[in-house]
């Protein structure tokens, strides 16, 4: 079976949960079927990278929206290129609308993995300007009509059903994240730690993710003014996605480090061991996101032995078993655009509180660690993911044979 895998990231162009999905879903595909991968930016030498691509020239400017135009002028030579294919595989908005394409002109099936939702997003408007109805449109157009849509978890399925009526809830299939387990596990070692002026003999937290409302950080250092002084906080975190937001979070950095210091903030994307080394020794994992389908850096923490904290949103309590592998705080959106917590001084208290309770007691972090690494080996392997994933390719494929 011919397979064209369509994504905006694939290695080393890698900056969020989508990305690192492709990268370890097309290694064990490509094990199951004929796989070509097409994706954006830069040339890759990988065998199987079939399409790389940059957009056109004609649509370069600053304006946001013109961003979305990019992505859609890559679509359009995606979908030329993927002919030969017996079927197509997009992720996200920024691929989806190729396959939908591909699916019209060749009449080959086209799946879609729904990473995220774009009308549960609405903050990206924030972003895109009107690129953000480019890519709500590209979006609901694709997903009503793709033979096949793949949720990240339950709780995805549910919001891909109430945000789209119209797509049949006998198309949407569950198949979850997966978490490689052979390179995610404990570092022991603590050099990457020294380097960045960590020191592991005091309990610290960890935060890993885009600086973006959906990820939450604004509402973790609002926490962070409960949370035991004695407790080092580290972001992972990079660039904002815009300049309000930059000065929103720098803001808050600079008051809790004059109210309580003990903030360390990395502002780039850590090399994964690097990241591994920090997620081992970390006494707990911070999760504060007001919308997660998944949350794929919730398996990567839990396989390196920390435990999690994190909001009860989206997929994330199939992923964190409650007062097992770490514990869930309550959300309740507050019903505006950018979706914060209705009751944003009880939710930065109650995200202290359970961090505190981790940081005090190295025993009970360890042990909900532990469960957490279990959890990930009985449930969350990639060939697992893969061969649900390529079963699925072959019912599709068969039905239009």
């Amino acid at each position: 079976m011919k397979v064209a895998l369509l994504s905006r990231e694939y290695p080393p162009e890698i900056y969020g949960g989508a990305g690192v999905h492709v990268e370890y879903l097309a290694r064990e595909l490509s094990r199951q079927v004929e796989l070509g991968v097409y994706c954006f930016g830069a040339d890759r030498k990988a065998s199987e990278v079939q399409g790389s691509y940059k957009s056109w020239s004609a649509l370069d400017g600053a304006a946001p929206e013109l961003a979305a135009l990019r992505t859609l002028s890559i679509d359009l030579a995606m979908a030329k290129d993927v002919a030969g294919s017996e079927l197509v595989h997009t992720h996200t908005w920024y691929a989806n609308f190729a396959g939908h394409l591909a699916k019209l002109m060749y009449g080959i099936p086209h799946v879609m993995t729904s990473h995220s939702l774009e009308p549960l997003r609405p903050w990206k408007a924030e972003q895109l300007g009107g690129g953000y109805a480019i890519s709500s449109f590209s979006e609901r157009t694709s997903i009503e009509a793709a033979d096949a849509v793949i949720a990240v978890s339950s709780g995805m399925k549910k919001d891909i059903l109430k945000a789209y009526p119209g797509v049949d809830p006998s198309r949407v299939h569950i198949i979850y994240n997966g978490i490689d387990l052979e390179e995610y596990q404990r570092d022991n070692g603590t050099d990457v730690l020294s380097k960045l002026g960590i020191d592991p003999a005091h309990p610290y937290v960890v935060f890993v993710g885009r600086v973006t409302r959906q990820k939450g950080i604004v509402h973790l250092l609002e926490a962070a003014r409960h949370i035991d002084k004695n407790v080092r906080i580290v972001l992972c975190a990079g660039e904002p996605d815009t300049a309000d937001l930059k000065t929103e979070v720098e803001a808050l950095v600079q008051s809790i480090e004059t109210e309580r210091g003990g903030l360390h903030w990395i502002q780039k994307m850590m090399p994964r061991p690097q990241l591994i080394q920090v997620l081992s020794h970390a006494r707990a994992f911070v999760c504060p996101s007001i919308y997660e389908p998944f949350g794929i850096v919730n398996l990567e923490a839990m396989a390196c032995g920390a435990p999690v904290v994190a909001s009860a949103v989206g997929g994330i309590p199939e992923v964190v078993e409650d007062g097992k592998t770490g514990y869930l705080v309550s959300f309740e959106p507050d019903g505006t655009p950018m979706g914060g917590p209705k009751d944003r001084e009880a939710f930065a208290r109650a995200l202290a509180t359970r961090i505190n309770e981790l940081c005090a007691d190295e025993t009970l972090a360890r042990q909900m660690g532990a469960a957490g690494r279990k959890r990930v080996e009985d449930h969350f392997a990639w060939s697992t993911i893969a061969r649900q994933t390529a079963r699925l390719y072959e019912r599709l494929c068969a039905k239009k044979a």
